[in-house]
């Protein structure tokens, strides 16, 4: 990850793990769009490394992401952004094949909040604060908060949050499920974590991401079903020999992402 970049860092605290950090310090890393460009640049390059195994995603201690950048659209106008299909860049995290795992410090309200709910584990630190604050500016979330949060804490908890704009602890969101856990260290814990990951055997790991989001899709009956035929084919990976193996004969697994 040697591209040089104007609003994110990218960093490998393990040679398993890429770490990229959103850089706007004085706009508490509003969510531009060049730096959008620039973050699903880094993440799709990440995920193509055959050498990185996770991500993890994270700001600064002040704000992991403190909303879109309102400077840059205030003065949009409809025709603009429907024909651009405006924000419609955003959901590309959500494409990644390779765990992300978003480490929370501080604020991540409006643009922010929806960042961490597109990656598949959120840790946060105890200073962390989520919310979607747009009805506060006549608009509403536009990024897939108002989707992602009923899915992950109810339609009346979303619809609060949505309509009240009103900001949430890091402890009221893991009470609610909208976290992994609140943990000192966030980003040393998100690193640790995406090592373990790392560890794993990776087609193992893209399958097991793979048939936990198909449940937001799916019916029960046919989530069950992908499941099943997701496992059998695991079975005609060289991890699956390598695994078994290695638990009968009482070693550690060797593997090869084959």
């Amino acid at each position: 990850m040697s591209t040089q970049y104007e609003h994110i860092l990218t960093s490998r605290p393990n040679p398993s793990v890429a770490l990229i950090t959103l850089n706007r310090p004085k706009a508490l890393n509003a969510l531009s769009t060049p730096l959008f460009l620039e973050l699903n640049k880094a993440l799709f390059e990440a995920d193509a490394d055959q050498a990185i195994g996770a991500i993890v995603l994270t700001g600064s201690e002040k704000a992991f992401a403190a909303g879109a950048d309102i400077k840059e659209m205030k003065d949009k106008e409809f025709s603009d952004v429907y024909k651009n299909n405006f924000l419609a860049n955003w959901g590309e995290l959500s494409r990644l094949r390779k765990p992300v795992i978003a480490a929370v410090s501080g604020y991540a309200l409006g643009g922010g909040c929806e960042l961490a709910l597109m990656c598949d584990i959120i840790l946060a630190s105890p200073t962390a604060k989520f919310g979607q604050p747009e009805i506060n500016l006549g608009v509403i979330p536009g990024g897939g908060g108002s989707q992602r949060l009923v899915r992950a804490i109810g339609k009346s908890r979303a619809m609060e949050l949505v309509l009240t704009g009103r900001m949430v602890s890091a402890q009221e969101a893991d009470q609610w499920g909208m976290i992994s856990r609140v943990t000192d260290n966030v980003v040393e814990e998100a690193v640790k974590m995406a090592t373990e990951i790392s560890s794993k055997g990776q087609i193992a790991i893209q399958a097991g991401k793979e048939v936990v989001n198909a449940a937001y899709e799916l019916t029960l009956a046919e989530g069950l079903r992908f499941e099943r035929r997701t496992f059998h084919g695991l079975f005609a990976t060289k991890d699956q020999e390598e695994g078994m193996t290695a638990f009968v004969e009482k070693r550690k697994a060797n593997f090869t992402h084959l």
